[in-house]
């Protein structure tokens, strides 16, 4: 007895599933790219903006903490503030593929691209 095209079948649906998820993985990375997230230290006075890829936009420094004494805590605001855009950006990457991999009724925790 034949079943007309059986495993043929769900082949062809596993590749339109993985045709679609790959349309969907390169609009995420382009929604990723125009995703910001801005990352702070010294209670907001130093501020990273940082796309979701974690590529570094902008920096806004509160022009009070500009003495010379300061320097090196200067610095180490700037650092502190690029790491929690970095970090945010991580996190915000990871929410985003979560959601997909979801939608697509795939495990949450399944690591996208392969």
């Amino acid at each position: 007895m034949l079943k007309g095209l059986g495993g043929l079948g769900d082949m062809a649906k596993m590749m339109k599933t993985a045709q679609e998820m790959q349309g969907k993985m390169a609009q995420l990375q382009e929604d990723l790219q125009s995703m910001e997230v801005t990352g702070e230290s010294g209670a907001g006075l130093v501020k990273a903006t940082a796309s979701a890829k974690g590529e570094l936009r902008g920096l806004d420094i509160d022009p009070s903490i500009f003495n010379s004494d300061d320097k090196e805590v200067v610095e180490d605001l700037i650092l502190a503030a690029i790491k929690d855009a970095q970090a945010k950006a991580q996190d915000r990457s990871e929410q985003e593929m979560r959601k997909l991999t979801e939608a697509m009724g795939l495990p949450a925790d399944m690591k996208l691209p392969f």
